[in-house]
């Protein structure tokens, strides 16, 4: 039985304008993720340069801790973002949540072991405060855009939880890179300034991660 011409027509026009379009891959998104981390670790180099007593064991042990919690929070975080351009049934996003929770403990660490000292409460900052968290910022730009525009290409569900995982994963990896530039290894230091650039850039995400990726 051979089709009715009226809709074989209306097939071809619907056909017309269809082009092939490249198979989406989270290991796309994976790999422009890291070059971006890559690109901003060379923009750090040359704009500050890396500590180089990092590979000569100076920094105290708090310094790798916190790096090391930054990395897990920013691999968590941008594993969610990516997975949430392609959403799929039954998919739950709970490793950014767990460690964010265990990120913040950092802050209240710094605090409890800063308050015994009795220098008030201005000694909580120090010279390079407002360096480490602007710089964190700036350097967190590179791996929010990219991936900003995965999440543009995908089709997320859930924009305001894409916006705050966003935020979440581009100031743990901007601050973890940042973070090898700066010879500051005390547990106040690290535990709060380098703690308060996530936070930050979690409510940057939240606010302008929606409109963007919006359609």
């Amino acid at each position: 039985m051979s089709m009715n011409p009226n809709r074989n027509r209306l097939i071809a026009s619907l056909a017309d304008d269809l082009k092939p379009v490249r198979r989406f891959r989270l290991r796309d998104g994976a790999l422009l993720v890291a070059l971006a981390v890559l690109a901003s670790l060379i923009g750090v180099e040359i704009v500050e340069g890396l500590w180089r007593g990092i590979l000569a064991g100076e920094p105290a042990p708090f310094f790798w801790v916190t790096n090391g919690m930054l990395m897990l929070l920013g691999v968590a975080a941008t594993a969610a973002v990516l997975a949430m351009a392609s959403p799929a049934v039954g998919r739950r996003y709970d490793a950014p949540k767990w460690a964010s929770a265990m990120l913040g403990v950092l802050p209240i660490a710094a605090i409890i072991n800063f308050l015994p000292q009795s220098k008030g409460v201005g000694a909580l900052v120090d010279p390079s405060t407002l360096h480490c968290v602007v710089s964190s910022l700036a350097t967190a730009l590179v791996s929010g855009l990219a991936l900003t525009l995965w999440l543009r290409r995908g089709a997320p569900v859930s924009h305001q939880t894409a916006g705050w995982f966003t935020g979440i994963a581009a100031g743990s990896l901007g601050t973890l890179v940042y973070g090898f530039s700066c010879t500051m290894d005390t547990v106040t230091h690290l535990g709060i300034w380098h703690i308060a650039p996530v936070a930050i850039s979690a409510i940057v995400g939240r606010i302008a991660v929606p409109r963007i990726i919006s359609w």
